[in-house]
Order: C-alpha cells, then structure tokens, then sequence
C-alpha cells in the first residue's frame, strides 16, 4: 500500500481530519498538527504552495501495525524477520514519482514547513536519505535539513552513522531525498543495521517496494514516494543549521553542518508532502520502534524477553521498558545491562514481568511500587557515553548516569502477595440497558 493509499484509506473511514481552509506552512500546520495529535490531518490550500500537506499519519504503534495488517505484539518479531531476511527490490523503468521533472529547482516551490517561533529557518522532517558507496553500497536512513536558499539547504549530520563515514571519506555524496513513502520504509530507514545492509531491502521484506533510477544521481528511489530531491551533499561547504526541535521536544543546539546543494525534484502530478512534528509522536514512533527489535535480541540472548517498549514518555529514545519471563532472581539485572547494550542511548531501563502491560503507564509505575526496593533492585552505571538529545547530559561529552530498575516480584514471594487479585469478568450489557443498545 503506498503512502497516497493509506490516505484514501483513512479518509474512507472517516479517520482524517481534511482541512480545506487556507493555512500557511509557517507556524500554523505545525501548531493544528500538535493541537490534533494523534488524529491524522490533511490541508488542501497551503498559502505558500500548490501542494497538499498531511501529517499525524503514524503516531502510535497500533497504526503502524494496522498498515501491516499485523497485531501490535507481532511489530517486533516482523521488523527483526524483515532484518534478517532483507530482499532485492524490483526495479521498474517508469513510476509515479517521476511524473513531474524540475531540473530547475526552486525549494520556495514546496510546503516546507516552519514549525516553532525559534527555528534557524524552513525544515525537511520527514526526509528518508539515500546514498551509496561504491565499496559499501546502498546507505537509506532520516536526516533533518533547513533551507537556506532556493536550491541549498542545511543537513543535520550524526557524527560516526554510516552516512557521516560516506561523506568523510568521499567529501561530497550523491542523496536523494524522499518525502511521502510508505511507513515500512520509514520504518527500514530508522533502524540500526550494519554497514553493506541495503535499508531498501528491508522495507521490501516488510511490504513489497518497487524502486526507479534517479534522473540526475545514479541512485534507486522509491517509486511511490511523493516528492524526489536529487542532489549532493558537500562535506567542506557548510552552513549554520538550527535551532530545530529535537526528540526530546527541546530546541537542539546551532551547528555548522554539511551543505545540500539541490539539482533537481521529482514529483507527482498531484503530489502530498508529510509533514513529520519535530518532537511528535509520529517522530518518537518512527525513531524509537526501530531500536525495539535490538534491544529484544540483546535481551533475549541472556534472559527470555516477551517485548519492548521504547515509550513517548522517553522521548522514545532514553527509557525502555522490558517485559521478561524470570526464571532466575538474576534475569532482571541480566536484562537490564543487555537493555543498554541494545541501545547504547538509554538512559533508564525499567524491566517487568508478564503480568505487566508495558503499554499501560499505570501497570508500570504500580510494579515499581509493590516489586522495587532500591538497595535490591537499582542499577547504576555511572558518568558513561549517553545521547546528544538529553538536555541534562554532560554538555561537550554527553555523559550520563544511566540507571536500571528491575521491578520484577522475587521468585520466592515468602508469604507476601505480589499479584492483583482477580475480580469476576461480568457481561455489562446483561444489567446495563445502555449497553445493550450501543453499537458494537
């Protein structure tokens, strides 16, 4: 199903918010898009642009699930099989994304949105990379950008990510940006592979994905997708990029960063641009799901591990909550350093048995009050390398101190109770007549 797909859908289903009122890309999409998360949202008359905009498309783990046709239990097993299992995409000579051509390009053109009073200027978000190296391949994964001109825009680049290596070693990448793609490649282009995995493989073994060349750029694009930027990214030229929101729904830091130097775009006649909230919970979904099956493999090698939750509460980035099945008083100490071993920006692991719902904030905080005691049960590992995001790191070093909390029950419970007792599932609509009316 493609991006433009899923949106007939929802609107089908009466699930998307059309706003079809004038609106203008600076400040006020961005501010509806908070107002009304997690419903979906599209507008149909951008002041600043001919296009549509829609966003708040995957803001929770149950749509993405749903657009897979998979339960929310089964995301975790899917994305690891899709890993493993990465296949070829099949290439075609003409695709939808290509119906339009500009080889002139002019970026005030797009509904490139400003989201918040302090930012360093208009920002892609929603932009899925693709690179290649001609010894290490196919490179596909998220990188924000500020435009600065009609053709050249900033581009947030992460120190030691295998694109980061592409671009030290050959000072200037080839990169095509695409905006508008199906979430099993949103998915694919978040995860954490090694270098030599095409991301493009993933996402096909999670849905099928046809992919076309490029026009300008010797790269294969999604053939959906609904915009293409084709251009090169430029390691020696540089531009002030920021203040931009991060994931932790604070402004991040101003730094000089590599130039994207636009050649041409690419689109649908009638194109749609996603517009991905800088902090929202379709930008926490897309980066802290992928970073799941990682952290279950870690665990799962010393303990047995049921799930993992990389929750918004996190950001969906610095807190994971495990659910394990003990079978030793150890196993939730073990899960909580492979935790950390999965996802080396964790900052607080919370680990719980299976009687725990791990989407459920309340089930959580009641197994830290009834299971946890401190001097038993906290792990601390001090001042190590944490994430860049946490505000309340070190500033320079980003060092943290990274905490575990294993709130599973002893195995021995020495006469105590640690389970919630049962009451009696009743038929609600035998007794209560409003029940019984109400739809189903």
């Amino acid at each position: 199903m493609s991006f433009r797909n899923y949106l007939q859908k929802l609107e089908a289903q009466g699930r998307l918010a059309v706003i079809r009122e004038p609106i203008s890309k600076i400040y006020e999409i961005a501010g509806i898009l908070k107002q009304l998360e997690p419903q979906a949202a599209q507008f149909e008359r951008v002041s600043e642009s001919v296009f549509r905009v829609t966003g708040n498309l995957f803001c929770t783990k149950a749509a993405f699930a749903e657009y897979l046709g998979i339960k929310t239990a089964q995301i975790i097993p899917t994305l690891i099989d899709a890993i493993d299992h990465h296949a070829a995409c099949e290439e075609i000579a003409s695709a939808p994304c290509q119906e339009v051509v500009w080889y002139e390009p002019d970026l005030d053109r797009l509904p490139i949105l400003r989201h918040c009073e302090k930012d360093g200027g208009n920002y892609i978000s929603s932009g899925v990379f693709i690179a290649r190296h001609p010894q290490h391949g196919p490179n596909v994964d998220f990188h924000r950008c500020m435009q600065f001109s009609k053709k050249e825009m900033a581009v947030r680049v992460v120190r030691s990510r295998h694109f980061d290596a592409y671009l030290k070693d050959l000072k200037q990448v080839d990169v095509a940006v695409c905006i508008g793609c199906p979430p099993n490649l949103l998915a694919a282009a978040a995860t954490s592979v090694a270098m030599g995995i095409n991301e493009l493989e993933i996402a096909n073994a999670l849905e099928p994905l046809q992919v076309v060349r490029a026009k300008t750029v010797d790269l294969l694009v999604p053939a959906e997708a609904e915009f293409v930027l084709e251009g090169t990214v430029h390691l020696e030229r540089t531009h002030a990029e920021g203040p931009f929101v991060a994931l932790t729904e604070t402004y991040d830091v101003v730094r000089h960063e590599p130039v994207l130097e636009v050649k041409a775009i690419t689109c649908r006649d009638d194109a749609i641009w996603h517009a991905l909230l800088p902090g929202g919970l379709e930008h926490k979904l897309l980066m802290g799901m992928p970073r799941e099956p990682t952290i279950f493999k870690k665990v799962n090698q010393v303990v047995r591990c049921l799930d993992v939750n990389v929750n918004p509460g996190g950001c969906s980035w610095l807190h994971a909550i495990v659910q394990i099945d003990k079978q030793e008083e150890e196993d939730g100490k073990k899960a909580i350093q492979a935790a950390f071993a999965g996802h080396s920006s964790l900052k607080h692991v919370y680990v719980v048995d299976q009687d725990i719902d791990i989407y459920n904030p309340q089930e959580v905080e009641w197994a830290m009050a009834t299971r946890f005691q401190a001097d038993r049960d906290l792990v601390i590992k001090e001042k190590e390398p944490g994430s860049s995001l946490d505000p309340s790191s070190e500033p320079g070093t980003h060092l943290t101190t990274k905490v575990g909390f294993d709130l599973t029950k002893p195995l021995s419970s020495q006469g105590k109770s640690f389970d919630k007792a049962p009451f009696l599932k009743v038929d609600l609509s035998r007794f209560i007549k409003a029940l019984r009316e109400s739809p189903k």
